[in-house]
């Protein structure tokens, strides 16, 4: 998901606006401009503009889960295609339902995982990196949340990310990754070589593509894929889905 130096240029003011400052003629000195109270106001100065960190980070990462989710049709893994919502669910449905590819790798800890183990509940695979600035940290952290609200029903489902970044997803900083977002434990995160991971992207119909000129980025695929019980890839929620979605659906999956 995927996956950033914001100019914001002087507005300048129209030419003739009575209020503005005025030419000077042929020859003259130019008037200096008044304060209210009749001293002399600096000129040649402008008040910066000033953005709010919170403000700018929040629009960087809407902006970057618009370019990475897209929009319409998008074609799914087995050659499903999203559809929208539907069949009681509050995620999106991928149409028609599809068993979802195989899936087998190694997690951070070196232990095999594959999806078919998990035969029986509902399984969130998402696509995911590390050293991500925004859209993996917000699919981490409502994950976490949507896993607190379900409280013990959260034992009915699986969460599994699959790393788009073998260079930069080692051991290390994976665990500090699950660390930071309360996910040890609660999330398989898997790796591998760039060539076992290419096999499984390209098996689940996954983008991955490092940035030029910033080689730290990766942009990718940034979708939660909701597999249900019986191994069939029946919904799809983007990088900013609601933790109230994954609620509502994880009963329905684990019991289809």
């Amino acid at each position: 998901m995927p996956e950033d130096s914001v100019e914001s240029p002087s507005a300048a003011r129209p030419a003739g606006d009575p209020d503005g400052p005025q030419p000077a003629g042929e020859g003259s000195e130019p008037r200096p401009e008044r304060a209210p109270d009749g001293s002399e106001a600096r000129t040649g100065a402008r008040m910066p503009l000033v953005v709010p960190l919170g403000l700018l980070v929040g629009i960087i990462a809407a902006l970057t889960v618009v370019l990475l989710s897209g929009s319409g049709r998008r074609t799914l893994p087995g050659g499903a295609k999203q559809g929208g919502a539907g069949g009681g669910y509050a995620g999106l449905l991928a149409e028609p339902a599809k068993r979802a590819p195989p899936l087998s790798l190694h997690n951070y800890l070196g232990q095999p995982v594959t999806l078919s183990e998990y035969s029986g509940k509902a399984v969130l695979v998402t696509f995911l990196y590390t050293h991500c600035p925004d859209v993996c940290p917000l699919i981490a952290a409502n994950l976490r949340v949507a896993l607190n609200m379900l409280g013990g029903s959260a034992q009915r489902v699986a969460v599994v990310a699959v790393s788009v970044d073998p260079r930069g997803d080692q051991p290390a900083s994976v665990a500090s990754f699950l660390r930071a977002h309360e996910m040890t434990g609660r999330m398989q995160y898997l790796i591998g070589s760039a060539p076992e991971l290419e096999r499984t992207w390209a098996a689940w119909s996954v983008g991955s593509a490092r940035e030029a000129g910033q080689p730290d980025r990766v942009e990718h695929s940034a979708l939660i894929y909701g597999i249900s019980a019986s191994g069939r890839l029946t919904t799809v929620y983007p990088a900013s889905f609601a933790p109230a979605q994954i609620v509502h659906d994880v009963p329905k999956l684990a019991a289809s």
